[in-house]
């Protein structure tokens, strides 16, 4: 069997290249690592990397050996259990490194293959595919924000950005220009001072034999004085600065602290509003996020108040609702903004109230977003509130989206249902 090792020394940033390869080759498998952990961790330790095991058979490495060549069946001499065409069975145990076997005196096997990726890599696989739907500029922000962008070749610039290949690829189309000529020259006097040296000797031959050496002595160094590269011949590589935009966003994330919700209910909530948090800050560079907490009154309140505040009362949705919709109106105007809205809750709401939000939704809301995602956090049946959004999802499938919440292990799938990146 023949190994081919590549043993060329590593150059600068060379293992981050080779590891990149490898993430990129078992995308498959660490992308369902992570999901996995991603069920498992709690959402505020997202951020911190994650050990990621491969099985041994899909990290195996090809190689090259000979064979025997064609399709050949045979039955080698001996053998009194099997005839051209039986399946060997495979061998119970003894085989691996899984740890879920009776020890054995016979076979052996590998671990399972384990690395551990990084914080930003954990973070690539895990919002990997996400996006907000239906995001458009409606008004371009950020110009402040640029970044450098090639344009070209240029015959002027700074030494660091000399491009050797075009600069060569110059020097050498000047060179062939300059002596193309001049070799066909040499190479017809040549020809002709042969002629001269062959034919015999009178003083009209050897007078020209004498001009056609002297020409061609200086016709050689002229060549000589070419310069293999001149300053003509250097091009640069040409970088422009230009405005990179962004749209303008806003995510409005509602959650409902009642007392109906309890205490395992709201801390699946804000598990949820930390991997949306989460997500939206890390690949969204220009956009607001507004929190508003609510049981029988709503209030906008910032972060810190949004995930650890204990207030708690009755429950009336639609005061959320409400004051979502007069923030939108003082500071978002649907014209400018692409806003978005995130909406968690148990379902329970009082009765007289959830055709009331069905219809600020319908009315009000909805016509002003791009896109509004419901979860319900609850083990039971759905409630009222669930039954009068469900008219919503009818009238508003490509804005409004709703979602059902058991166990936390739930919370990392269910978000990317929600938000995933819709094909154009």
């Amino acid at each position: 069997m023949s190994y081919i090792i590549d043993r060329r020394l590593n150059g600068r940033h060379k293992s981050m290249v080779n590891r990149q390869r490898f993430l990129d080759r078992y995308k498959a498998q660490i992308r369902e690592s992570v999901a996995d952990a991603a069920s498992k961790r709690s959402i505020t330790d997202m951020e911190r990397g994650e050990s990621v095991t491969l099985p041994t058979k899909d990290v195996s490495e090809p190689t090259f050996h000979h064979g025997q060549g064609g399709s050949r069946d045979m039955v080698h001499p001996g053998n009194k259990e099997f005839i051209s065409g039986d399946k060997v069975p495979r061998p119970q145990g003894g085989a691996g490194g899984k740890g879920n076997g009776k020890a054995s005196n016979q076979g052996d096997g590998e671990d399972e293959f384990s690395f551990t990726i990084s914080q930003e890599e954990f973070l690539n696989f895990l919002f990997e595919d996400l996006a907000l739907p239906n995001l458009v500029k409606r008004r371009l922000a950020g110009i402040e924000t640029w970044e450098w962008q090639n344009a070209g070749i240029t015959t002027e610039g700074n030494p660091a950005k000399i491009n050797i290949v075009r600069s060569l690829r110059a020097a050498t189309s000047r060179r062939i220009a300059l002596s193309t000529g001049k070799k066909r020259s040499i190479k017809v006097m040549e020809l002709e001072l042969q002629q001269l040296l062959a034919e015999e000797t009178s003083p009209s031959t050897v007078l020209r034999i004498a001009e056609l050496r002297e020409a061609i002595a200086k016709l050689k160094q002229r060549l000589e004085r070419i310069p293999f590269i001149d300053t003509f011949d250097l091009r640069y590589n040409h970088h422009i600065k230009v405005a990179k935009p962004s749209a303008q966003a806003v995510m409005f994330c509602v959650m409902d602290v009642s007392g109906s919700m309890s205490q395992a209910t709201k801390d699946m909530a804000k598990r949820f509003f930390l991997l949306l948090y989460l997500f939206l800050k890390r690949n969204y560079q220009k956009i607001e996020v507004v929190f508003i907490r609510h049981h029988t009154s709503a209030k906008e309140v910032d972060e810190q108040e949004f995930f650890y505040s204990r207030e708690t009362g009755g429950t009336i949705v639609s005061s959320a609702l409400k004051l979502m919709n007069e923030i939108i109106s003082a500071r978002y105007p649907a014209e400018e903004w692409n806003i978005y809205g995130a909406q968690a809750s148990d379902g329970d709401n009082w009765s007289d109230d959830s055709p009331l939000c069905q219809q600020i939704l319908c009315e009000q809301l909805i016509p002003a977003l791009q896109y509004f995602a419901y979860i319900e956090i609850t083990p039971r049946q759905h409630q009222a509130l669930w039954v009068a959004y469900e008219e919503v999802q009818t009238q508003f499938p490509e804005h409004f989206a709703m979602q059902q919440i058991v166990e936390p292990s739930d919370i990392y799938p269910v978000f990317r249902q929600l938000f995933a990146r819709k094909l154009a």
